[in-house]
């Protein structure tokens, strides 16, 4: 819960009550007009829930603070739809999936032909299966020759899903490759994937950015969903991406977010497999890293937390 609300929110699926804590971990950052001074400067280095970092690691050169947070959004967002594919891959329960048109590039060949949320079901009559299908396909032409598209329009593809269909009018689009800066063929799309699923899940959780919540909004979403409790009435905090596969990632600010977790009163800490050499320096007393790499490892790490088999459990350890 957040405020009193449950972040994770079922509709037309039995759900479940759960206990114990399953909680995510985040960061605050500074603005990006914010100016540090020597003071600041040396409080972030020693203090153990701070760290001090160059502004453009935060902020890119050219790129303002509102474009961060939109940027932060986008990517919170797609974390969310790749936390509940995940959760339901790892239930068995099938969810439909395919290729669409992600963005479009301002002034690129496709700008006007194609759209973002087009469904891509074929490019130069090969059948796509997953987003990099397109750019492989693509990049098999030279700059300058046509690749020719297969798309249910982003308005016939909204207007079937929302009663329940699959479009199945087909539009070919052709489009004339332009150059890129490293000499490939490029339309200038980026493709992404898009999903229904077989009921509503709403997660509810306002000014947090990133796609660092993946791992630990999937394991809620299966927590709620099975009646077995995942923690076992433990308290157990953990961060990491996820991808619509399983695949946990790494993410920024490791260190602080154990720090904040024990704070909180987490006793076992759910860490990406790639910060665990960083985590590891300094782990707070009393927490245990937990190393994952999937979605499988951390609900095998939640079993044996639940049934206090705790020595056995894959930890971090400093490289």
């Amino acid at each position: 819960d957040h405020d009193g609300e449950p972040v994770i929110q079922i509709a037309g699926h039995k759900t479940y009550e759960t206990s114990g804590h399953l909680n995510m971990t985040t960061v605050r950052v500074t603005s990006a007009d914010y100016n540090m001074n020597l003071v600041s400067a040396v409080y972030g280095w020693l203090a153990h829930d701070s760290i001090v970092v160059p502004h453009n690691t935060l902020y890119p050169d050219g790129q303002t603070e509102e474009q961060s947070s939109q940027e932060n959004a986008e990517e919170f967002s797609q974390s969310q739809e790749s936390a509940k594919v995940a959760a339901l891959n790892e239930l068995d329960i099938p969810v439909k999936s395919w290729v669409i048109v992600s963005t479009v590039v301002k002034d690129s060949p496709s700008e006007g032909r194609l759209h973002a949320g087009d469904v891509i079901k074929a490019v130069d009559g090969t059948s796509i299966r997953q987003p990099a299908d397109v750019a492989k396909l693509v990049t098999k032409h030279k700059p300058g020759e046509t690749v020719d598209f297969t798309v249910v329009p982003v308005k016939e593809a909204t207007a079937a899903e929302k009663e329940g269909k699959e479009a199945t009018r087909t539009e070919h689009v052709k489009i004339t490759t332009q150059k890129a800066d490293d000499g490939r063929a490029i339309v200038g799309i980026q493709a992404g994937t898009d999903h229904t699923f077989p009921f509503q899940i709403d997660i509810k959780l306002a000014d947090v950015g990133g796609p660092s919540a993946g791992l630990m909004f999937a394991l809620g979403i299966v927590d709620k969903l099975t009646p077995d409790d995942l923690t076992g009435g433990k308290f157990v905090a953990g961060t990491g991406t996820i991808d619509d596969d399983g695949k946990v990632g790494p993410i920024g600010g490791i260190q602080m977010k154990t720090v904040g977790a024990r704070e909180k009163g987490a006793r076992y800490f759910l860490t990406p497999k790639d910060n665990c050499a960083t985590a590891a320096k300094d782990t707070p007393d009393g927490l245990t890293l937990v190393k994952v790499d999937t979605i499988d490892d951390a609900m095998g790490a939640l079993k044996d937390i639940r049934s206090g088999k705790t020595s056995d459990l894959p930890s971090c350890t400093a490289g």
